[in-house]
């Protein structure tokens, strides 16, 4: 089924500024050239053992909500402890033969660290305090770091950046999921 055209998820970034992290995604699922839904909504928030945590996510959405799934049990098995939880789901992902064949990626946070997580078994911390992943990723990254010198709070600083992004990725647009979580 090799001509089945692509399906773009998304563009999602994460923004750590002034004692709060918000994570924003836009609405848009594309297959190959059309979009299919402009409504999605890519950013949830979780609260596994009566901790809050934020999740973004790009690619596959079945697949995202799977991996999604495994995050909320291994917070369970580890409340509080996000550092350890993401580890634990990266050596998952990376170890099982079914979950090597997910195709997503994940923004975490819990107010205090945020992550990027991949199929890759990697579990990375931004340097500058800004992640971004999916089809509109890089475009996002590069204008909210722009931004990162500014006044501009973190929801603000995500919110300019998405918009940027939108104006130029194809598979991004306007409508947007903005979660804030705070330690």
């Amino acid at each position: 089924m090799s001509d089945f055209p692509g399906w773009h998820g998304t563009t999602i970034i994460g923004v750590r500024k002034g004692g709060q992290v918000v994570v924003a995604g836009d609405g848009q699922v594309s297959v190959g050239q059309t979009v299919m839904k402009g409504t999605a909504r890519k950013v949830r928030r979780l609260t596994p053992g009566g901790h809050e945590v934020v999740a973004g996510f790009a690619g596959s959405t079945a697949d995202a909500f799977t991996l999604l799934e495994r995050l909320e049990a291994k917070l369970e098995a580890t409340p509080g402890q996000l550092a350890r939880a993401s580890v634990e789901l990266a050596k998952d992902w990376r170890t099982d033969k079914y979950l090597q064949k997910l195709e997503a990626m994940l923004i975490v946070t819990d107010g205090t660290d945020l992550f990027v997580i991949t199929g890759a078994g990697d579990v990375l911390e931004p340097e500058h305090d800004v992640t971004a992943i999916g089809s509109g990723g890089n475009f996002a990254l590069a204008a909210a770091r722009a931004l990162m010198d500014t006044e501009a709070d973190a929801e603000t600083i995500a919110r300019k950046a998405m918009g940027i992004a939108a104006d130029i990725c194809v598979y991004t647009n306007g409508n947007l999921t903005v979660e804030t979580i705070k330690p």
